[in-house]
């Protein structure tokens, strides 16, 4: 009887972890879906991101599908940044390690900043030089 009671944690426990792995799945699946209509997109547990053309699309991820969508255009971008930690940091030198990792991109009309969240690092400054090339190239081209 003791034996069998000291299971019951474990048991419980296992299907907690069962329950969290069914609703990542689905939130993965539910991006998948939503990622085909973009040409490059970026999935984590904190935001997911599109791009397509001049036009850049992000939300959180839910297992029904994306929501707080927000979109802005690259045109209406004046800077993007690599923010570590509450600093600006250079794309090209990213530092190893960082708790808070966001792309900030400075809109020109209305005069405010969006900051889109990232789990790793290398990701959000491999996201950061392209999307900066991308921003440099429609600059030159105006």
């Amino acid at each position: 009887m003791e034996r069998g009671l000291l299971w019951l944690p474990l048991l419980a426990a296992f299907f907690w972890l069962a329950w969290q792995g069914s609703k990542e799945y689905q939130k993965i699946e539910a991006y998948r879906t939503w990622a085909e209509q973009f040409e490059r997109a970026k999935y984590d547990i904190y935001a997911v991101l599109g791009q397509k053309g001049n036009s850049i699309t992000w939300g959180k991820p839910t297992p029904q599908g994306p929501i707080k969508l927000e979109t802005f255009s690259l045109n209406d971008v004046q800077n993007i940044h690599l923010m570590v930690d509450g600093n600006i940091i250079d794309v090209e030198n990213p530092p190893q390690k960082g708790k808070t990792i966001e792309l900030e991109f400075d809109l020109v009309e209305p005069a405010q900043s969006v900051r889109i969240p990232f789990t790793e690092i290398p990701l959000a400054a491999e996201w950061g030089k392209y999307l900066q090339g991308q921003l440099k190239r429609l600059k030159d081209n105006l």
